[in-house]
């Protein structure tokens, strides 16, 4: 009777493991459709102000606050939202072969996400600045915009270290494990050496950032598919 009663944690355990990765599958499909709608928003009707000078990029902002803050909310906060699920479900499907490994990792990530949802926080309040500052004074409004882009950039826009960090050492555990599709842990890898190659100024981020969408919608159909072998 007893024996009986000690397997129920264990089955409810099992179950809120499996729970989680079903979360963490979901969680990265939703992860690249965060930033797949980014992108799609910065390509389309936020093109004009991304190519723009300065003061035609402080009119847009002006005029377009709601759009402008829809676009980082999707790109920003609803991917890193996301992204927090994913780092807490890879860990937890990953760490029993490869604790160590995975605990450094899961601290990148969540650091990774932080660092995402700071910047797109302070994005949305830079609009609201630069538009009131334009209005009243369009060259005081000009440096302001140009200290705030060095600011975001320095937080987490300007390079893909931490991000990199992240993928590259689940991708290692993954692999070391077998936890993971060898392919998917081969693109992570290959990911995280053009992100972390992001360091240096003549290397672009969007190789890291477009490739993160693929690598994004493997793995949540990895996790909703879980291997056999994870059983």
């Amino acid at each position: 009777m007893n024996s009986t009663k000690g397997t129920y944690p264990v089955i409810r355990e099992k179950q809120n493991i499996k729970a989680l990765q079903k979360a963490g599958g979901f969680a990265a499909l939703i992860h690249a459709a965060g930033y797949t709608v980014g992108i799609i928003l910065a390509f389309t009707l936020i093109a004009p102000a991304l190519s723009a000078a300065p003061a035609e990029y402080m009119a847009f902002v002006s005029n377009n606050q709601l759009l402008m803050s829809l676009w980082i909310l999707s790109a920003y906060w609803v991917s890193a939202a996301a992204l927090v699920v994913m780092v807490l479900a890879i860990y937890e499907y990953l760490k029993d072969n490869s604790p160590a490994l995975m605990q450094v990792a899961t601290i990148f990530g969540l650091i990774w996400a932080g660092l995402i949802i700071g910047s797109g926080n302070l994005m949305i309040h830079d609009f609201g600045v630069i538009a009131n500052l334009y209005g009243e004074d369009p060259i005081q409004a000009e440096t302001v915009l140009l200290a705030m882009k060095a600011v975001e950039n320095g937080i987490v826009s300007g390079n893909e270290l931490v991000g990199s960090l992240w993928v590259l050492l689940l991708s290692l555990a993954a692999l070391r494990t077998k936890g993971l599709p060898k392919g998917l842990n081969y693109l992570g890898m290959i990911l995280s050496v053009a992100g972390i190659l992001t360091l240096l100024p003549a290397v672009p981020t969007y190789i890291f950032g477009l490739g993160m969408i693929v690598w994004s919608i493997w793995l949540g159909v990895a996790l909703l598919r879980k291997p056999a072998s994870q059983e």
